[in-house]
């Protein structure tokens, strides 16, 4: 490691590689705490062409690097590791284009979400994913986490607007993959491959017309069965909500704690609904909206932006402030076909009775995303463990009824167990062959998203006795 690092310093500044074990912990987990390492050594590289020269060293060294954006990621993507480089973009800011004839801007890595609609606001466009941690979240960690947010249910998720990437290739060179490439969807392929295809360094994305209309709806229900009554019966109607959002009481109580949203006293659940489009579309929306939702107890409508923004910082703030109920938690991320909702959510329920652990939810209820937060006191003996066994039956939930382990955190570390859950073992051999044809060494992001670290070169198929390294005891094979 001290060749590697001696050859770093030859090309970057002398603040953008961290040997300093303080400073190193910076950087030892993303936005789940719960999985921490430090990383061997933190490079901060200004340019493609810098990263580029990163990634060849680490292949001359055979040693393996991790990219991070802003840290933001709730599944343990960007974990570091302890015998490797991390690699941050987060001084890759810059918006190197805006062209609005196309609808296109060209971004740098580090730039984050919600700065690619403040550059275009004024001028009637936005760029539409938004994940909750859309002010800090950067776009390469959106693109390899292929990110959504509350109003991927009518505009889609990262994959949806984004028309090209220059990328580092595993081996170090820079290539970019378009949209409109003949073949295969190299592009398709790498958004949301959690670094393990290469790292993107300049980001082409769509910009979307702001919409004519925006109607903002809170509605309080006594219960949280009555609230996804209320969500099937919206969809069932032909209503197709920019976004359609629950919390649970526990979730509006940690939210109130943090920001002082003012949600209806007494709520067993709120649904924040979001109407967009032509005026008069929206206007006949919400009308039967109205009538669908005629069992809460208030309903409160945003008379300006001012107000849309006091409905929405409740929900935007969910998951940090739940740090004000509970000393640590666990964020999931599955999927049910939005039929399930009242049988998951009353599983759930049980779960967290039977292990003594507090579950709040928040959830993207139009595509049926579960974001259940598992409260537990990581000072009480055995409190984490309870926790990891109610969040992996959430999972093992969401695929009993026909879901996913996964909607927009990615995979990560955190879920790589549960992966032979819901795919078979062909799946996954077919898989990591399209990982060793991007990445044959295995050196980008290892550990992450496949189960077991199976080797390039391995012949998939049935196994054959018993895999060296889970044989060693550095691997669990489920």
């Amino acid at each position: 490691m001290d060749t590697l690092v001696a050859a770093l310093r030859s090309f970057l500044p002398g603040d953008s590689v961290i040997t300093d074990p303080v400073r190193l912990r910076t950087y030892e987990c993303d936005g789940l705490t719960y999985h921490r390492a430090t990383p061997g050594v933190v490079v901060l590289p200004g340019t493609a062409e810098q990263v580029a020269r990163v990634v060849r060293l680490c292949n001359e060294h055979g040693v393996p690097f991790v990219a991070r954006g802003s840290g933001t990621g709730l599944s343990g993507g960007a974990l570091p590791r302890e015998d490797g480089v991390l690699i941050v973009t987060s001084k890759m800011r810059a918006i190197l284009e805006i062209d609005l004839p196309n609808r296109r801007a060209v971004v740098e890595p580090g730039v984050t979400n919600l700065a690619i609609t403040e550059a275009v606001r004024d001028r009637g466009y936005y760029y539409a994913p938004d994940p909750s941690s859309q002010q800090v979240c950067s776009i390469g960690g959106n693109v390899a986490e292929n990110s959504g947010g509350a109003h991927c249910l009518k505009y889609g998720f990262t994959v949806n607007h984004v028309e090209a990437c220059e990328i580092v290739t595993p081996d170090g060179d820079l290539v970019t993959l378009d949209r409109m490439d003949p073949g295969y969807d190299l592009l398709g392929a790498f958004i949301g491959s959690e670094g393990t295809l290469g790292i993107a360094t300049r980001i082409t994305v769509r910009l979307c017309r702001a919409p004519e209309a925006v109607t903002t709806v809170l509605a309080a229900f006594e219960s949280i069965e009555q609230g996804g009554q209320a969500v099937s019966a919206i969809i069932g109607a032909g209503i197709v909500p920019a976004a359609i959002e629950m919390m649970d009481a526990l979730a509006i109580e940690a939210a109130e704690a943090a920001v002082a949203c003012s949600y209806p006293e007494g709520a067993g659940a709120v649904l924040i609904v979001e109407l967009d489009g032509p005026a008069e579309e929206v206007a006949r929306q919400f009308a039967r909206l109205q009538e669908i939702c005629a069992n809460a107890f208030e309903l409160r409508v945003a008379a300006d932006p001012a107000e849309r923004a006091a409905i929405w910082k409740g929900r935007k703030s969910a998951f940090a402030a739940v740090g004000r109920i509970s000393p640590a938690y666990i964020v999931q991320d599955g999927v049910v076909p939005r039929t399930s909702l009242p049988a998951v959510l009353a599983a759930i329920d049980r779960l967290s009775a039977q292990h003594g652990i507090r579950v709040a939810n928040v959830f993207h209820a139009g595509d049926g995303n579960l974001h259940p937060l598992v409260l537990f006191d990581d000072e009480e003996p055995g409190a984490g463990e309870r926790a990891e066994v109610v969040s992996g039956a959430i999972l093992d939930l969401c695929i009993e009824h026909g879901g996913s382990i996964t909607g927009e955190h990615g995979v990560g570390v955190d879920k790589s167990r549960y992966m032979p859950k819901m795919f078979s073992a062909d799946d996954l051999d077919t898989m990591q062959l399209v990982r060793c044809a991007f990445d044959p060494r295995g050196l980008a992001n290892p550990g992450k998203v496949f189960p077991t670290p199976r080797l390039c070169g391995e012949v998939p198929g049935v196994r054959k006795g018993v895999h060296p390294l889970v044989e060693s005891g550095k691997a669990e094979q489920f």
